[in-house]
């Protein structure tokens, strides 16, 4: 594999989002009618990817996609962002698909199919010359992530995008500088985001538990903080966490400093529950710096 100049590679999960606007999320035996539906890639690490790509950075996706429409469709989105897509795996199992249905107030209820798709054997990939200044893990391939974690021939710093507690979470929380992760994490690791803090700050460096509307909680070392969200109207919070971990990643190549990152990461966030669908919400750099631009935050 031949040296990848990349500002972040994204390694994890690319799935083909169908995303249903609905005036509630149907009951047992209801049948309602959608108001709109948007068709387009989706996946924690490929969001972010596309994140970086569109804030100007230079993003690498590495992940699988069938040999399918849905895999086809998804390929092609991701190289019109200019996402370099060297490292995708394609296969005969089917592209996973998702199916998200949005209500007004942007809550939203998932549908996830994989079918037979598992994810790719260490040996799927060589990472051997491999230069990017950051990267970032979503935990669904965590086999040829910690393959590429082995062959790293330099420290770099690298992020866990940890949304739910499950074995590929598991299995990199403790070998990521950054350990990023949701409310939800949060609560099925410790019962609680304060006491989660506390238990994840022994595990990895810097920790940064996202809450959603309510901002932020992190430590890093012995220091710990808080930083409230950007405010913003939702309409679909789908793709939220891709967009701030993209973008942290992003920041982190960049060389921000801590809490601008910190802000930075969140305006991303914040922009994208203003959009419908994830691909779609995550933010230009334009859209980014304005929306930066105008945040005035009191709790920083």
């Amino acid at each position: 594999m031949t040296a990848a100049p990349l500002d972040v590679l994204c390694i994890g999960h690319a799935s083909y989002d169908l995303v249903f606007s609905v005036p509630h999320h149907p009951g047992t035996d209801e049948k309602i009618v959608a108001d709109d539906l948007l068709g387009c890639g989706g996946g924690p690490a490929a969001n972010a990817a596309v994140t970086v790509a569109k804030l100007g950075g230079k993003a690498g996706f590495c992940g699988y996609l069938g040999h399918d429409v849905y895999g086809d469709s998804h390929l092609r989105e991701l190289e019109d962002h200019g996402v370099d897509t060297r490292f995708v795996v394609r296969g005969e199992s089917p592209t996973p698909l998702s199916t998200v249905l949005v209500k007004p107030n942007g809550q939203r209820a998932l549908i996830n199919y994989k079918g037979q798709t598992s994810a790719l054997p260490a040996t799927a990939i060589d990472f051997d010359g491999l230069a990017a200044k950051v990267l970032l893990f979503d935990g669904h391939e965590p086999h040829i992530s910690l393959r590429c974690l082995e062959q790293l021939s330099k420290p770099i710093p690298t992020v866990l995008d940890a949304g739910s507690l499950h074995a590929g979470t598991q299995a990199l929380m403790t070998k990521v500088e950054y350990l990023v992760c949701s409310e939800k994490f949060a609560v099925q690791y410790a019962g609680d985001e304060n006491l989660a803090l506390s238990k994840l700050a022994q595990l990895a460096p810097v920790v940064v538990i996202t809450l959603g509307e309510r901002g932020l909680i992190w430590q890093r070392g012995q220091e710990q903080g808080s930083l409230s969200a950007p405010p913003i109207v939702a309409i679909d919070t789908t793709g939220a966490g891709d967009a701030f971990h993209g973008a942290f990643a992003a920041g982190l190549a960049k060389d921000l400093s801590w809490i601008d990152l910190l802000r930075y990461a969140s305006v991303a966030g914040a922009f994208c529950c203003s959009r419908m669908g994830a691909r779609p919400g995550l933010p230009s750099l334009s859209e980014h710096e304005k929306l930066l631009g105008s945040w005035k935050d009191s709790d920083i």
